[in-house]
C-alpha cells in the first residue's frame, strides 16, 4: 500500500510539471496521437521532470500490484489528482476551495477504506485469450487516439482522456500477466507488448489532452478509463478479493475515492507559466 501511495505521489506531482510544459508546447497537427507533440514537450525541463517522477512511479505501481488487487492500486493512482492539487496549492500558489480541499479528505478517506478492506492480489494467472485481447485493447486505444482528431472540442477532449486512461490500465492489467521475466518466455508473452504499446499510445494522448481542448473533461475521461475496467478484470479474471465480509467496504471505498478524484479533475490543468500570456476564454 505504500508503494502505490508513493506512486500516486510521484505521478500527481509529475502532473504539475508536465501539464505546464505541454500547455507551453506549440500545437501541432489535429491528430489526437501526436508523436511530434510529445518529442516537441520533450525540449521542456519541466516535462522531463515529470516523466523522472513518473518512471520512479511506474516501478511502485509494479511492485504495489504484485501484492495489492488491482481495483485499490487503480484507486491510488486516481488519487494523484489530489496529489496534484495539494502541489499546486503550494507550489504554483493555486487557491483550493473549500469544496476543493473536502474532495482531497474524501479521497484520502475512499483509500483508508480500501486500505482496510483489501484481500491479497488474485492468484490466477489469466488465461491466453486475456493476454491477446490486452494487445487488441492497446492498439485499440491507438485507433482511439487518431479517431479523437477529428472530434470538437470536449468530445475530443473526452475521447483523448478516455483512451489515455484505458491505455493505462491495460499496462495495470499486463504487468499481472507477465508470470516470468526469463528469456524466451517473456518476448512470446503478448501481455508484454500490451504493456509497451499501451503504456506508449496513454502518454501520446495524454500529452495531447493537456495541450489540447477541455484538460478537466480529458482528466475526468482518463479517471474513468484507468479504474473501473481494470478493476473488473482483476475481480473477475484475475480472481481479486476483498477480506471477507468487507466487500461493502471496498465499494465504498473504490467510489468515494474515485468521486473525490473526479471532483478534483480541473488539476489536469495548472495555472499557466508565470508571464505566459492567459488563453482566450472559451465561448459559452
Amino acid at each position: 500500500m505504500l508503494c502505490a501511495l508513493g506512486s500516486a505521489v510521484c505521478f500527481g506531482t509529475a502532473s504539475v510539471f508536465q501539464a505546464v510544459a505541454a500547455r507551453a508546447t506549440e500545437p501541432g497537427t489535429g491528430s489526437g496521437v501526436d508523436a511530434a507533440l510529445l518529442l516537441r514537450a520533450l525540449r521542456q525541463w519541466r516535462y522531463l521532470v515529470g516523466l523522472g517522477l513518473d518512471g520512479l512511479g511506474f516501478v511502485l505501481q509494479i511492485i504495489a500490484l504484485l501484492s495489492l488487487p488491482i481495483y485499490v492500486v487503480g484507486a491510488a493512482l486516481a488519487a494523484s489528482l489530489a496529489v496534484t492539487a495539494v502541489v499546486a496549492a503550494r507550489l504554483l500558489h493555486v487557491r483550493l476551495s473549500g469544496t476543493e480541499w473536502a474532495a482531497v479528505g474524501v479521497v484520502c478517506a475512499g483509500l483508508a477504506m480500501l486500505a482496510l478492506s483489501s484481500g491479497e492480489e488474485g492468484d490466477r494467472t489469466g488465461s491466453t485469450a486475456l493476454r491477446w485481447s490486452m494487445l487488441g485493447v492497446a492498439f485499440g486505444v491507438l485507433l482511439l487516439g487518431a479517431a479523437a482528431g477529428r472530434l470538437p472540442g470536449k468530445p475530443r477532449a473526452l475521447a483523448l482522456g478516455l483512451g489515455a486512461g484505458f491505455g493505462f490500465g491495460v499496462v495495470e492489467v499486463s504487468v499481472r500477466l507477465i508470470d516470468s521475466l526469463a528469456l524466451p518466455e517473456v518476448l512470446a508473452n503478448p501481455a508484454l507488448y500490451a504493456l509497451l504499446i499501451g503504456g506508449g499510445a496513454a502518454f501520446l494522448l495524454l500529452t495531447s489532452a493537456l495541450q489540447r481542448g477541455s484538460v478537466t473533461t480529458a482528466t475526468a475521461g482518463l479517471v474513468l478509463g484507468e479504474t473501473i475496467g481494470p478493476a473488473v478484470v482483476g475481480v473477475v479474471w484475475l480472481g481479486d478479493r476483498t477480506r471477507e465480509g468487507l466487500e461493502w467496504l471496498a465499494i465504498t471505498g473504490f467510489a468515494v475515492a474515485v468521486a473525490g478524484a473526479l471532483a478534483l479533475a480541473r488539476f489536469g490543468e495548472p495555472p499557466a507559466v508565470p508571464g505566459e500570456a492567459p488563453e482566450p476564454a472559451a465561448p459559452a
